[in-house]
């Protein structure tokens, strides 16, 4: 059901696609998306949140615009792309497909974030947004460590060269691409290198969501579930 990341230390987890009751082809922990069953969706939320000993009653979650805007992290549901608390018991969820979640935890000043970082908010540097947000409620990016989930592997990720040139004009490596392919993993550690994170203090799961535990939307060609990234002091 869940996935840990051993560089965090508060609860946190990215979810696999076991573990609930969504029938095919949003078989069978399906969080998000709208064409599953709602009273599925919630069910599966409540079971997976639980899962982790947190209340659903206490989350904070997005409805994703693959942008770069990040929110200071109350209950509900808020536009963006982005989640940061120094609050404790706050749920930060993070919806993916494809995507890559970004979990983001300053264990000495207690600041968390959460990102959602397909190639646009990547491009935009979603992740530079983030860190800079947390900064303002305590955070010191020194002592910031970043979990980065299972999302599209390079090898999967073949886009057209406009795309490519978006990154080359944002000033992007070309390490970050091999022809017409990104590797997004790449493209998000430059952003953190950029503003301060240490290196030791990234880790990715560099599982690819077109593994079998996994929703995939360019797997399954718009017709999946969804998974989270969830994250809380």
């Amino acid at each position: 059901m869940w996935l840990k990341a051993p560089n965090i230390s508060c609860i946190h987890g990215f979810s696999t696609r076991e573990g609930g009751i969504s029938k095919t082809p949003f078989d069978s922990l399906n969080l998000g998306g709208s064409e599953d069953e709602s009273s599925n969706i919630f069910a599966n939320r409540k079971t997976a949140l639980e899962n982790l000993n947190l209340s659903i009653d206490n989350l904070a979650f997005l409805k994703q615009v693959h942008g770069n805007k990040v929110n200071i992290a109350k209950v509900g549901h808020w536009e963006g792309d982005a989640l940061v608390s120094n609050q404790k018991n706050l749920v930060l969820a993070i919806s993916i497909a494809d995507c890559y979640p970004l979990l983001f935890h300053d264990p000495v000043n207690n600041v968390i974030g959460g990102a959602h970082a397909g190639w646009r908010g990547t491009v935009a540097k979603i992740a530079e947004n983030t860190i800079l947000e947390m900064l303002k409620i305590g955070a010191k990016a020194e002592h910031i460590k970043v979990a980065i989930g299972q999302g599209i592997c390079q090898d999967n990720f073949e886009v057209g060269k406009e795309v490519i040139d978006q990154f080359k004009n944002a000033g992007f490596p070309s390490s970050c691409w091999k022809e017409n392919k990104i590797d997004l993993v790449a493209c998000n550690k430059f952003v953190l290198f950029q503003n301060d994170i240490k290196e030791d203090n990234i880790w990715s799961m560099n599982r690819c969501t077109f593994e079998d535990d996994f929703f995939s939307y360019r797997r399954d060609n718009g017709k999946t579930g969804r998974m989270w990234a969830v994250i809380s002091l």
